[in-house]
């Protein structure tokens, strides 16, 4: 957890740090909704196989651009679904929504009046909630367990034409969803956004 600590006070040093370069540059402050769609699985230390499973999420997104600098923060529904082969050839299923807060620092490679390329990474912070499991007994035990607070990082591409935005990320968890399967999740999302200002 002191790790974990201090990866994120030194994020935040580097972002005032990069504001403070800026600082002759004025800052621009947009606030937009998003939505897409997240494939998801969770890696296990046992002998059940993750596959990636379709889900979904949609919220709010603001951006403050400083040159070509920026850092952007969300507050996301996501809907996620996975599912486990075991090697006895049986499969399970599971499902969890959570409220994700992802806050990336971001740098545009391409820089125009109305199109961008970026490039972005940051952290993560994601509470998990209504989780249901489609299992075995012994799976489904394992799973009570479930960690609601989890912490991660991600990172990406993205594009902004106008007012419109697209991202192509990749998040991972730095905490286990299950401890009894030390799940960690891994997932790839695409989302689509509009800039209202």
């Amino acid at each position: 957890m002191k790790q974990q600590f201090f990866a994120l006070t030194a994020l935040l040093l580097c972002i005032f740090c990069s504001m403070e370069t800026k600082a002759q540059q004025t800052p621009a402050f947009h606030i937009g909704v998003k939505g897409g769609v997240n494939f998801t699985k969770t890696s296990t230390e046992s002998s059940l196989e993750g596959k990636y499973g379709f889900g979904y999420q949609a919220g709010v997104m603001t951006r403050m651009d400083i040159g070509k600098l920026y850092v952007q923060g969300e507050a996301l529904f996501n809907k996620r679904k996975t599912s486990y082969q075991s090697q006895d050839g049986s499969s399970s299923k599971l499902s969890w929504n959570a409220i994700d807060i992802p806050v990336v620092v971001g740098y545009k490679l391409i820089k125009a009046d109305d199109f961008n390329v970026r490039v972005f990474a940051g952290g993560v912070y994601s509470y998990a909630f209504n989780n249901k499991v489609s299992a075995s007994q012994a799976i489904q035990e394992g799973f009570k367990k479930f960690d609601k607070s989890n912490i991660g990082v991600t990172g990406g591409v993205g594009l902004d034409y106008k007012n419109f935005t697209v991202d192509l990320r990749y998040e991972t968890g730095l905490t286990s969803i299950s401890k009894e399967f030390k799940s960690k999740p891994h997932s790839f999302s695409l989302g689509i956004g509009y800039f209202l200002f």
